[in-house]
């Protein structure tokens, strides 16, 4: 856990912010030689694609094999998907 006084802090606060969401570990922030604060990483975010990226790992085998089988098909018949993607904002 690394640790930084308040005063570096208030410098350098986009700086820090920007390091904390690379490093991901907690920050103690100190004043005064005493820990009056720590920053923790907010949760890590993901893409929809390394969200699934292992989908097909967790899945039983031949249902693994059928979903991989249908995605690389692409939109398959009696999907929703088949007729397009409809606006949702379009009235």
């Amino acid at each position: 856990m690394k640790t930084i006084t308040a005063t570096n802090l208030a410098r350098n606060l986009r700086r820090v912010l920007d390091r904390l969401s690379v490093d991901g570990q907690d920050l103690v922030i100190e004043r005064n030689r005493r820990q009056v604060a720590r920053l923790v990483p907010g949760p890590a975010r993901q893409t929809a694609i390394e969200a699934l990226a292992d989908l097909y790992r967790t899945l039983p085998p031949d249902t693994a094999a059928a979903w991989e089988t249908d995605s690389r098909k692409g939109l398959w018949k009696g999907s929703r998907l088949d007729k397009g993607i409809r606006n949702p904002w379009h009235s």
